[in-house]
Parts: C-alpha cells; structure tokens; sequence
C-alpha cells in the first residue's frame, strides 16, 4: 500500500516500537484538540456553544490545564458554570419534577467534548489500521512487532473486529493481537512480582541495581497497561 494522507500517521504512531501504538494514536489526536479549542478556536461560536453544552472530565481539564493558557480555560469554565446555573440550578420550571434536577446534575458527567471529538478521530484512523493489516505485509510485520496494546484498546480493537475485517480475514489479526498480549502480560507480571520480592530482605539493595530498571518501573507500567494512562504520581 502506497503512503499517503491516511496512512502516514498510522506508521508514525507504530513505527517507534514502544508501548501501546493505540494509546499512541488517541494521544496524538488529544494533543491536537486540546490544543485547538484552547487557541483561536476558543473563541469561535459553534465550539463554545459545544464546550457549554458538553463540557470536560477530569482526564481532559489536565490536558487542557498543561497548555498553560488559564484565560482561555477560565473563559471557557465561565460560560459552562453559566450554563449550568441557567438550564439545571436555577431553572424554575413545572416540567422539572421531583429529582430532576439531581437526574440533570449527574449527566454532567458523562459528557466531555474532547472524548468526543478523540473518539471520532481514533475511530476513523483505525479504519486505516485494519486496511492495512489486510493489504500489507509489511504492516502486519510492523504490527506483530509491537510492545503490547493495553488493555482497553485491546478490548476497543476487538469489539472492530466482527466489523472491519471480513470473516476469513479476522483470525490472522486476532492471533496476531492476543499474542502481543500474551508475551506483554507474561513479562509485566514477571517483572511486578520481582519488585514485590526485592523488598524481602534477601534481596535487600537489588531493586537498585542498573539492570533494574524494567522492575523499578513496573508498577507505572502496570498501571498504562490496565487503564492506558501513564499515572500521574511516581
């Protein structure tokens, strides 16, 4: 298959060889919409109008927070609470029952612009992943030669399975995936066990040597795989 537009930023995502390439893939389209809805874009009327109305989870308001530009958040966060006072707290209405308020409040958080808007990238980007899967030698080389895929994607990549690969066509990619898991899974745990032994006293100074590392790791490690966040706190 001949690169292009399409299948460029699926190479740069697998290429590197390191870590889970979906989480990769979903990072590089989160990068980019927080970074354009906390510039220009902030100020455009159809995004603010879609900011109020959705809003952001915790996950997304740091994202937007490491972009350094508290105005255009506080600008933002000002016309969302502003929304929120007028169509749920102070809404004075005979069509407001008993709860419904408390009904409304809690949607609140089952909405985030920037999950929408990722969920749709990364949808259409793996399109691309199972075209060249099946067109691709070289690709399906490139995918079998991943560190793993998390647990998460795994599980979304699956779900695409019966869907975008025809049925004679799904083994080979299955095979493929659970055989990133397999190996990945065996290691970690490996490797989480023996951090856990390096505090019996026998081992006492062997979690710090320099071919340590993969077990000082583990646990940050552990974490990616089981929910594909890096953790925040080391």
């Amino acid at each position: 298959m001949r690169e292009s537009i399409l299948t460029i930023p699926i190479n740069e995502v697998f290429e590197p060889r390191e870590g889970c390439p979906i989480c990769a893939m979903r990072n590089t389209v989160e990068q980019h919409i927080c970074e354009y809805i906390m510039g220009a874009a902030m100020m455009e009327p159809d995004v603010r109008e879609e900011t109020n109305a959705l809003g952001f989870c915790h996950t997304h308001f740091n994202c937007l927070l490491r972009q350094n530009n508290r105005l255009s958040l506080g600008l933002m966060l000002n016309t969302r609470l502003a929304t929120l006072r007028g169509e749920i707290f102070e809404k004075k209405s005979i069509f407001f029952t008993k709860g419904a308020k408390a009904k409304k409040s809690s949607e609140i958080e089952e909405t985030c612009f920037v999950c929408s808007k990722v969920d749709w990238g990364v949808e259409h980007m793996l399109e691309t992943v199972f075209t060249m899967f099946r067109e691709n030698a070289g690709f399906r080389n490139l995918y079998a030669s991943q560190q793993y895929i998390c647990i998460p994607h795994y599980n979304m990549l699956m779900s695409h399975v019966p869907a975008k690969l025809p049925k004679n066509e799904q083994k080979p990619f299955i095979e493929a995936t659970d055989k990133l898991m397999e190996n990945y899974i065996k290691q970690l745990n490996s490797d989480v066990g023996e951090f856990c032994d390096s505090f019996d006293y026998r081992n006492a100074g062997k979690l710090h040597r320099e071919d340590m590392e993969h077990v000082r790791n583990s646990i940050e490690r552990a974490i990616e795989f089981l929910t594909s966040r890096k953790p925040e706190v080391k």
